[in-house]
C-alpha cells in the first residue's frame, strides 16, 4: 500500500515548478532544510511567471535563484525575517529586491500567517517510513506546520541525505497530504566548523566560569560560541534547550557532558528548533531518541525557557554601547542577520531558577589593517538595538565577564571601558566624561 502511494506522489521537479502561478508566495527553505532542486526547476520558469515571492531565511548553499544577477525580467524577489549569507548575497551582490521583517522566533507563528502567507510549499524532507510519513528535517520542523496551514500546494522534496527527526510536536507529513513528492540526493546544507583563536579561547574560559555542573545551555553561532561550547567538555550533567543544536553539542552528547536528566523539563532530551552543522552532525541526529524537533514559538517562548533549571544563555553580538545596548543584527543602515531568538533568551534565561543571560563578544576586530573597537559611547546611526540595556545581564570579553543587571548608568559606562580593548579604554574614557556619564 505504502509503495502504490508513493509511486502516486511522486512527480518531476519541472511539473512541481508548474504549480507556482505569477503573484504567488512560495516558501522554499530554512537553515538546513532547503528545497534546492524545486528552487532551481521554478528558476528556470522565470520568463512565464511575473511577481513570485520567494519565502526563505538562513540560506547557506549557493543557487541559481540566489547567486544570479538580477534584472528587470527577473520575476522573483526574496521576503524574510531573517538574512542568511546567500539572502545577503543575492540583495547587495545581485541586486535582487528584498523585504526584511523584524520578529522575534518566538513569534514566527505570525509572520508565517500575516507576513509570509505562502501560497506554495517546497518542503525538503527525510525518505519516508514505512507508514509513509516523511521528516522536516534538521531544520524544517521549526515552522512548517504554520506554513502550510493556508497553503494551497505542497511539495515535498524527499532528500536521502535529510536526518529523519523521531520527536517533536510538528515534525512530521505524510505523503498523502502533499501534492506532490520529488526525490533527490544531496549534500545537506554543511557549516564549516570555526577555527578558535586566542581571543575566543580566551573569552570561553571567562565565560565557562560561570556556567555550573547541571546546567541547561543555549549557544548561537561563531568562534566564540564555538569555543564555548567545547569548552563546556569540562562540565558534567549538562541539558540542551536551544533554539540551534550545533557541532559543539553533538560532541557534548556523544562524550556524555549532556545528560538532559537535571533540567526540571523535558528531562531526557536535548530539545532545539534547527540545526546547522557538517555531514557528521547531521548523520547523528539521524533516528536519534534523543534529540527533540521543536517549533520555534514553543522553543523559544520565554516561558518554556525559563521551566529550566540553571538556564544558561550564551549569545553573541558585533557590538554593545557603554549602557550595554546590544547591536547583534544591523550596523548602521545595513541589515546582516536578525532579531531571532536573542532577547527570547535574555529574558527566559534570567527567569530561569538559577539562569543567567550572556552576551560574549571579542572586544575589537582588525579591518584592513586597522583595530576598531566594538564597544562603543554609541551606535552609528541607523544601528537597530537587539537586546536594550533594560533587558541586558551579563556582558563578556577577552578582559572579563561583568553583570550588569544591577549597576547604575556610571557603574555601567565604568564596567563596559574596562571589557574593552585597552587601545580604547582612554578614548572612551574621555567620551563619557564629555557626556558626563561618568
Amino acid at each position: 500500500m505504502i509503495e502504490e502511494r508513493l509511486r502516486e506522489a511522486i512527480i518531476s521537479a519541472d511539473e512541481a515548478a508548474k504549480l507556482v502561478r505569477s503573484g504567488d508566495r512560495v516558501y522554499v527553505g530554512t537553515a538546513s532544510s532547503f528545497a534546492y532542486e524545486l528552487m532551481d526547476a521554478l528558476w528556470e520558469r522565470r520568463d512565464e511567471l511575473e511577481n513570485v515571492a520567494i519565502l526563505c531565511s538562513m540560506a547557506l548553499k549557493p543557487s541559481k535563484m540566489l547567486g544570479t544577477d538580477w534584472d528587470e525580467r527577473n520575476p522573483f524577489h526574496v521576503e524574510t525575517f531573517f538574512l542568511g549569507q546567500q539572502e545577503r548575497v543575492a540583495h547587495r551582490k545581485h541586486g535582487m529586491p528584498l523585504e526584511f521583517t523584524s520578529f522575534h522566533l518566538s513569534q514566527v507563528d505570525l509572520w508565517c500567517r500575516n507576513v509570509g502567507r505562502p501560497d506554495v510549499c517546497f518542503f525538503e524532507v527525510s525518505r519516508p517510513d514505512e507508514e509513509g510519513f516523511v521528516s522536516c528535517g534538521p531544520s524544517g520542523g521549526s515552522m512548517f506546520t504554520y506554513l502550510k496551514e493556508n497553503a494551497r500546494v505542497v511539495v515535498l522534496e524527499s532528500n536521502a541525505q535529510t536526518p529523519y527527526i523521531m520527536n517533536g510536536e510538528a515534525h512530521r507529513i505524510h505523503i498523502s497530504q502533499a501534492d506532490g513528492m520529488i526525490l533527490t540526493d544531496s549534500e545537506v546544507s554543511p557549516l564549516p566548523i570555526d577555527e578558535i583563536d586566542e581571543v575566543s579561547q580566551r573569552i570561553s574560559d571567562l565565560v565557562l566560569e560561570e556556567v555550573p555542573d547541571g546546567a541547561t545551555i543555549q549557544l548561537g553561532l561563531g568562534k566564540v560560541s564555538t569555543a564555548i561550547g567545547y569548552g563546556l567538555m569540562k562540565r558534567n550533567d549538562l541539558g540542551i534547550f536551544s533554539e540551534l543544536f550545533s557541532e559543539p553539542m553533538m560532541h557534548l552528547m556523544k562524550n556524555g557532558n549532556v545528560t538532559n536528566r537535571c533540567k526540571g523539563f523535558m528531562d531526557g532530551q536535548s530539545v532545539f528548533a534547527f540545526s546547522l552543522g557538517t555531514k557528521e552532525m547531521y548523520d547523528y541526529m539521524d533516528h536519534n531518541p534523543l534529540l527533540y524537533s521543536g517549533t520555534f514559538p514553543f522553543v523559544n517562548d520565554p516561558r518554556n525557557i525559563a521551566k529550566n533549571k540553571r538556564m544558561i544563555s550564551i549569545n553573541t553580538a558585533m557590538s554593545v554601547d557603554l549602557f550595554g545596548q546590544v547591536a547583534a543584527d544591523s550596523m548602521g543602515w545595513t541589515q546582516q542577520s536578525a532579531v531571532g531568538g536573542q532577547i527570547d533568551y535574555v529574558k527566559g534565561a534570567q527567569w530561569s531558577e538559577g539562569g543567567k543571560s550572556i552576551i560574549a563578544l571579542a572586544s575589537s576586530f582588525e579591518k584592513n589593517g586597522e583595530r576598531k573597537s566594538k564597544i562603543s559611547l554609541c551606535f552609528p546611526p541607523g544601528t537597530a538595538v537587539t537586546t536594550p540595556r533594560s533587558e541586558v545581564q551579563y556582558i563578556a570579553t577577552e578582559y572579563g565577564c561583568v553583570n550588569l543587571k544591577n549597576l547604575n548608568m556610571s557603574d555601567r559606562v565604568r564596567a563596559m571601558i574596562n571589557l574593552a580593548h585597552p587601545d580604547f579604554r582612554d578614548q572612551l574614557t574621555e567620551e563619557a566624561r564629555m557626556h558626563h556619564l561618568i
